[in-house]
């Protein structure tokens, strides 16, 4: 009997999915904050202290900081956890970034922002279907 017909191949691997699924959520993160710089009056608001309607603070920039350390982090977690840990690690952290997502867009009027908004929600979405269906 042939065991390559029972064992994934890498592309198969929900692991590695989760994993680019992580990586693509934060390229979009990236890119649709460099173009906001483009948006009239975002460097003002930069000098000036603001970052959107909140304040720049120690607080505020940390908040910000763990936002996106933990989507880069699970690029690797995705990869290294024991299945029954990841698969919920991505459940929660996958709800929890939709739920970000949906609020980033919040009263946002900028089409290129609603776009890349629309896409890291699917993503997410994503994040947690291949999560869910694992095991």
């Amino acid at each position: 009997m042939d065991t390559n017909m029972k064992t994934p191949g890498i592309l198969e691997d929900v692991r590695i999915k989760l994993s680019a699924l992580w990586v693509s959520m934060m390229l979009l993160y990236i890119y649709a904050d460099i173009l906001s710089l483009f948006r009239p009056g975002q460097v003002e608001e930069m000098i000036d202290g603001q970052m959107g309607p909140f304040p720049v603070t120690q607080g505020s920039l940390m908040t910000a900081a763990i936002l996106m350390i933990i989507p880069a982090v699970m690029v690797f977690l995705s990869i290294t956890l024991k299945p029954a840990i990841n698969r919920w690690v991505n459940i929660g952290f996958g709800a929890l970034y939709t739920l970000v997502n949906i609020s980033n867009l919040i009263g946002e009027t900028w089409i290129y922002y609603l776009s890349f908004g629309v896409v890291e929600i699917a993503l997410t979405l994503l994040i947690i279907r291949y999560a869910w269906k694992w095991g």
